[in-house]
């Protein structure tokens, strides 16, 4: 198995006219992904990389069955783009966009939920299933199939990670960049949950990294739920308090968020928690 994207998802590119659409969709479909449709209002009816292109998500959900979307459209008028692919009826919603106000994700992340769909992202790398499926702009030729579950908040030190897994020979079921924002969509606590019940994944690894608690209450969760391996890495050590580092959601206020803590809980449960991203395989084939 893996986990929300496999060889028999659909999906619909939204924004597949524009620079960066375009260029990642050739990138996903050399893949192999399963590219039924594209989105450009006033474009449809035209095709592009042999891909048809429509009007709207609901054209595309009601002529080609999309079931999954990728969104790479500008800031202002991405989460509207959120929101017509969950009414259309798209199950899983990959926004890669980035810069969108934080006003607009909650609003667009309420109505996701209210039509019973998952949100990933905004500015996020998507994700990928290797040897099945790729939604994103992950660097598709470091991933390898295997058990192992990977989340983070970092694209590129998802890379890293992955690269360093690959090199030893370690695959991964799916690959998940959750974003960096002060909100997104799935969570470490959800994505935990998809992992622990999935019969290919057999550990975990997770990139945390400092600001907000989403780690220290995925240690919560990990010591009453998940029962198979869990390796993690934290980013921002020697982050000064108070100072923005990077992501909009890196920053840690009143002693809150720290790197110390929330490795502190991830140890308190069982988690080991490498000081370098190259050091992941060696705790995880010790685990």
């Amino acid at each position: 198995m893996s986990i929300l994207i496999d060889n028999s998802s659909r999906l619909v590119v939204q924004g597949i006219t524009g620079r960066d659409g375009g260029f990642h969709t050739q990138k996903m479909k050399a893949y192999g992904t399963n590219i039924v449709a594209g989105t450009s209002p006033g474009k449809g009816g035209t095709t592009i990389y042999d891909i048809p292109v429509f009007n709207t998500v609901y054209e595309a959900v009601e002529k080609e069955g999309a079931d999954i979307s990728i969104i790479f459209v500008p800031a202002p008028f991405a989460a509207d783009a959120i929101m017509e692919a969950a009414d259309a009826g798209i199950k899983v919603v990959i926004c890669i966009s980035e810069g969108i106000p934080t006003l607009d994700v909650v609003k667009a992340y309420a109505f996701v939920k209210k039509r019973g769909a998952e949100l990933i992202g905004p500015n996020c790398p998507g994700l990928i299933s290797p040897g099945k499926s790729l939604a994103g702009i992950l660097p598709a030729q470091i991933f390898k199939q295997g058990g192992v579950g990977v989340l983070s908040r970092s694209g590129t030190l998802t890379y890293e990670v992955v690269y360093h897994l690959s090199r030893k020979g370690m695959g991964q079921s799916t690959a998940v960049g959750m974003g960096g924002d002060p909100v997104v969509g799935l969570y470490f606590r959800d994505l935990l949950e998809m992992f622990e019940k999935d019969d290919e994944t057999e550990s975990i690894v997770m990139i945390g990294e400092i600001g907000g608690n989403a780690e220290e209450l995925a240690a919560e969760y990990i010591k009453k739920y998940v029962s198979k391996p869990v390796v993690a890495f934290i980013a921002g050590r020697t982050a000064p308090p108070g100072k923005q580092m990077g992501h909009a959601g890196a920053i840690i206020s009143s002693g809150s968020g720290t790197a110390s803590e929330k490795i502190a809980a991830l140890e308190s449960v069982g988690v080991k928690v490498a000081e370098e991203p190259s050091l992941i395989p060696d705790l995880l084939k010790n685990r």
